[in-house]
């Protein structure tokens, strides 16, 4: 979602202040939630394009490789967003990296979107891929750019997946 997008919905774009407490706020929730496990992780914050970053690193890859798992990474990015606003009051677009995962994910959905390009060199009209998430679906947004093609994203909630085209 762009930031007009994010306007549109009637939601005000987020200052860098704002979302540099929305990192502090996910840190300290964060920070908690690995204390709990009994997880050592390194929290480092960045903000760009309109979002909070928090990653959770250890240099021992085996340390955060539980709470590394996509689908782990997924609900613990929701619950440290519900945590975000409800400390701050308002929305919160942050994006959780643990141990690598986005990275990883970023990897996943470029082979994903790899396949997709084969499928419409050997003559689909088009190639639609998996649901997922926004942040994942700009993600493959950017990509299918990269190869000069088109994607859109169709479908609602947790249906809303992203179709490849020829321009």
């Amino acid at each position: 979602m762009t930031q007009s997008d994010q306007a549109l919905e009637g939601r005000p774009t987020a200052t860098v202040e704002q979302l540099e407490e929305e990192g502090d706020v996910a840190a300290d929730y964060l920070e908690g939630i690995l204390d709990i496990a009994d997880i050592d992780g390194d929290l480092t914050l960045d903000v760009r394009g309109g979002r909070a970053y928090v990653s959770v690193e250890n240099d021992d890859p085996t340390a955060l490789s539980l709470l590394s798992e996509p689908d782990t990474v997924q609900a613990l990015q929701e619950l440290t967003r519900i945590a975000v606003q409800t400390k701050t009051g308002r929305f919160s677009r942050l994006i959780l990296d643990v141990g690598g995962s986005r990275d990883a994910r970023q990897s996943q959905l470029a082979k994903l979107v790899e396949r997709a390009v084969s499928r419409l060199d050997e003559g689909a009209s088009q190639a639609s891929l998996p649901p997922m998430s926004s942040y994942e679906r700009k993600l493959v947004h950017d990509i299918v750019a990269e190869h000069g093609l088109i994607s859109e994203s169709y479908g609602e909630g947790a249906d809303r997946h992203t179709v490849i085209r020829r321009g």
